[in-house]
């Protein structure tokens, strides 16, 4: 069976966050003036995420995005190096001109029910600690856009873990995801478990 990469965080397993951990630097992938992103909280919500919009990095199925208070969030370097990659997207999402990575994501409807938080990509950071993915969100996006359901889950083999599998849980949702809180309609979202398996 082919191996497909979901995201390098969690290809061969997840690492557990730091219980004090306090924030971090996210750097975009430029090789010199790159644009950097000072957070000074842990993330919540991190999860693994189908969608469409969403950066991911080359090669992986899923990107991986995180929130935590707007306030803990400022752009510290090269600030000049952003621009919004879709201004008419509930989430204003901020990416590099130069190398296309988006570095956070902010809401302005102060009417939406996650207004008040930034969404990030913690594998742009070195710092170690950050919370890990929980679960897996808008795993139908993944189908929809052209890749093969397989037997009702998309799986990667980690060479570590065995096996990580995220079950395609139709329309049934998962209350953990900002999207369930009252936005829009259901989406497909889905536990996210790491199994041993067997490859057989």
């Amino acid at each position: 069976m082919a191996t497909m990469s979901i995201h390098p965080a969690v290809d061969n397993g997840v690492r557990p966050g730091s219980a004090n951990f306090a924030g971090g630097t996210l750097a975009c992938k430029c090789a010199s003036n790159p644009v950097e992103v000072s957070v000074t909280s842990q993330c919540a919500y991190n999860h693994v995420c189908g969608c469409t919009k969403c950066w991911k990095p080359a090669g992986a199925m899923f990107s991986q995005v995180a929130v935590v208070p707007r306030d803990k969030l400022r752009v510290s370097k090269n600030a000049d190096k952003l621009k919004v990659v879709d201004a008419n997207a509930a989430i204003q999402r901020y990416a590099c001109r130069d190398c296309g990575v988006h570095m956070y994501g902010r809401i302005e409807n102060t009417k939406h029910p996650f207004y008040g938080f930034d969404f990030i990509h913690t594998e742009l950071s070195k710092d170690q600690g950050w919370a890990p993915p929980e679960f897996a969100a808008f795993v139908s996006s993944i189908i929809e856009s052209g890749t093969a359901n397989g037997r009702g889950a998309v799986s990667i083999e980690g060479a570590a873990s065995g096996a990580l599998r995220l079950p395609f849980a139709g329309l049934d949702g998962c209350d953990r995801h900002p999207r369930r809180q009252g936005v829009g309609g259901a989406c497909s979202l889905s536990p996210m478990a790491a199994a041993s398996a067997s490859t057989g």
